[in-house]
C-alpha cells in the first residue's frame, strides 16, 4: 500500500469493551495480514444524535479510558472526534488524531484547542460546504501552529433527508491538505429519515471508495461493526465487520 493512504476504521460509538476488541482484533488481523496500519476509530459521545433519546455513548472520561485500553492491548492508533473546546487535551492524551465533526467545521474555538494539542487534526466537511470553503478552517488550524491537518468529504445536503456527493471536492480539498479523505460510510446516510434516527443504504458504500480513489482521495474513512442491525449508532449505514477487508482491498492497488 501506498504509505501515505490513510486507513481509518471502528464502530460508529463506543457500546462496549466487548464490541471494540471485536473489531480491534479484526483490524490487527488485517493489518498483519494485508501490511497495512489502520487507525481504529469510536467515539465517546455522540453530541450530535437526531432524538435526545438517541443512545451517545459512555462519556469523555469512561470513553477514553476504553479507548486507551484498545490502544494498549492491540497497538493501534487511536481517531476520536471531538465536540467541545476543553475535549480536546484530555482526547489528545490517548487519540493520535482529533476529528473535527462536520457540523462544526467552522467552530474557531474548537479547531483552535485541537490545533494546540499537536496531534493531527482531521476536519470533515460540512454538510453545507463546498471543497474549496475548507481553505478557512484548515487555515485556524495552521495559524494556531499546527500543520498536521486533513480533510474529510462526506457528502452534502441534497434536499431533505438526503446527502450527494460531489467528488470534485476531493480535487478540490488537496489544494489545502496533503491527506483527503473520503467517509465512505458517512456519506451514504440519509439524515433523520427513519423515525427520529438516520438511516442510510451501505450497499453503495465499496463504490463509493473506489469512487473517491479515481478522484484522488488518498485516505478512507469506514464505520464497521460485527452486527450493524444491532449497532446503538449508525447502523444502517456501517459496514459488516465480516465484509470489511474486502471492501478495502481494491483501494490499496496502485
Amino acid at each position: 500500500m501506498n504509505n501515505k493512504t490513510v486507513i481509518i476504521a471502528g464502530p460508529c460509538v463506543i457500546e462496549s469493551m466487548d464490541v471494540l476488541d471485536e473489531v480491534a482484533k479484526e483490524l490487527v488481523r488485517i493489518n498483519r495480514a494485508l501490511g497495512i496500519d489502520i487507525i481504529f476509530k469510536a467515539s465517546f459521545d455522540k453530541a450530535n444524535r437526531t432524538s435526545i433519546s438517541s443512545f451517545r455513548g459512555p462519556g469523555l472520561e469512561k470513553g477514553l479510558q476504553m479507548l486507551a485500553d484498545i490502544k494498549q492491548k492491540y497497538g493501534l492508533r487511536i481517531l476520536t472526534d471531538i465536540h467541545e473546546s476543553y475535549q480536546a487535551n484530555p482526547a489528545s492524551q490517548v487519540a493520535d488524531v482529533l476529528q473535527i465533526p462536520a457540523f462544526l467545521c467552522r467552530q474557531t474555538d474548537l479547531l483552535v484547542a485541537a490545533a494546540k494539542t499537536g496531534k493531527t487534526v482531521n476536519i470533515k466537511k460540512a454538510q453545507f460546504l463546498s471543497g474549496d470553503d475548507m481553505q478557512f478552517p484548515v487555515q485556524k488550524v495552521i495559524e494556531s501552529g499546527n500543520t498536521d491537518v486533513w480533510l474529510t468529504e462526506r457528502g452534502n445536503i441534497y434536499g431533505y433527508n438526503n446527502l450527494a456527493v460531489d467528488f470534485r471536492n476531493i480535487a478540490d480539498m488537496k489544494k489545502y491538505a496533503k491527506t483527503v479523505i473520503m467517509d465512505c460510510t458517512h456519506s451514504v446516510q440519509r439524515p433523520g429519515a427513519a423515525g427520529g434516527k438516520t438511516g442510510g443504504n451501505r450497499e453503495f458504500v465499496p463504490a463509493m471508495a473506489l469512487a473517491a480513489k479515481a478522484f484522488g482521495a488518498n485516505g478512507y474513512f469506514f464505520e464497521t461493526h460485527p452486527d450493524p442491525e444491532k449497532a446503538l449508532s449508525d447502523g444502517p449505514n456501517m459496514l459488516y465487520l465480516k465484509d470489511f477487508e474486502s471492501a478495502i482491498k481494491p483501494l490499496l492497488i496502485p
